[in-house]
């Protein structure tokens, strides 16, 4: 009472297609130049995080050389008047 079984065999080949290939590496092509294009992006985001803590950096200095100089460095940005609390007029 053997039962039939069908046994496939495959020739062992040394290389995948050409066209295989060619979809392999553009896909790795594409991983890294998305991979290239995230770290370009991030060393840019670091680079303007540094000009945001030096911008931030002249915001401090320019509140207290207005502080010395007028004795507040709350000021309307649109005209300069200084915004004096209402009893200190």
């Amino acid at each position: 009472m053997a039962k039939n079984k069908e046994i496939e065999l495959k020739v062992k080949l040394d290389k995948i297609s050409q066209q295989h290939l060619s979809q392999l590496q553009t896909v790795v092509n594409k991983i890294n130049g998305i991979q290239f294009n995230i770290g370009k992006a991030e060393a840019q985001k670091h680079e303007m995080l540094h000009d945001l803590a030096l911008t931030r950096d002249e915001v401090v200095l320019m509140q207290d050389m207005l502080k010395k100089e007028y004795g507040s460095f709350d000021v309307n940005l649109k005209d300069g008047t200084i915004n004096w609390p209402k009893d200190e007029k």
